[in-house]
């Protein structure tokens, strides 16, 4: 870095070169520069507790406080769990593993079909279908009139009777289990979650 130096009445001024100076005129348009990010990429690790067959507590979404039976465990933190839904009416549905809690109980999966596990853990099999928009007119003559009920396609339904009819066979075996999962977990005034042994 050249510079020169210059004396201003009593003091004295590092003044950098001209060809140092800072421009007079910038470019229209910014130049995107990429974002520098110092997170290294580690692969998801599940918890030492989240064994398929666990009876999990939910802690959010719409089925928060019901217990399920874990089927699997998938990438980037995703849980591939079911109620069964004739016990509790949570169906086969992804959540998220750091919104539940994994208690000491557990189911027996055996007899639950592994390749029909494997192909619902397919990302494709739970994106949802894109609806048509309606244009013009129609569509604005539609507006008042109630959203149709969502419709479940038969081939999920098959699928949750096929999971369900072994894992409610297992579960009939053990005692009080049935009504284990189908009770809500909450916590009154005074619990202290973080002693209790689950």
């Amino acid at each position: 870095m050249s510079s020169t130096t210059k004396t201003f009445g009593k003091s004295t001024r590092e003044v950098p070169s001209a060809s140092e100076k800072a421009s007079k005129w910038y470019p229209a348009t910014d130049e995107a520069q990429p974002k520098k990010v110092r997170k290294a990429l580690r692969p998801w690790t599940a918890r030492s507790t989240l064994q398929p067959g666990t009876v999990l507590i939910l802690l959010a979404g719409r089925f928060r406080g019901k217990r399920v039976v874990l089927l699997k465990t998938l990438d980037q933190g995703v849980l591939l769990v079911t109620g069964p839904f004739k016990i509790n009416g949570v169906p086969l549905r992804r959540v998220n593993a750091r919104y539940v809690i994994a208690t000491s109980q557990k189911v027996d999966l055996t007899g639950v079909d592994s390749a029909k596990i494997e192909e619902i853990s397919q990302p494709k099999y739970f994106t949802a279908e894109k609806k048509q928009q309606k244009a013009g007119e129609e569509a604005f003559f539609k507006q008042g009139e109630k959203p149709q009920k969502k419709e479940i396609s038969s081939s999920r339904a098959a699928d949750q009777k096929a999971i369900d009819k072994a894992l409610l066979a297992n579960i009939k075996k053990v005692d009080m289990l049935a009504s284990y999962l189908a009770s809500s977990f909450s916590l009154r005034k005074g619990d202290k979650p973080h002693e209790m042994k689950w």
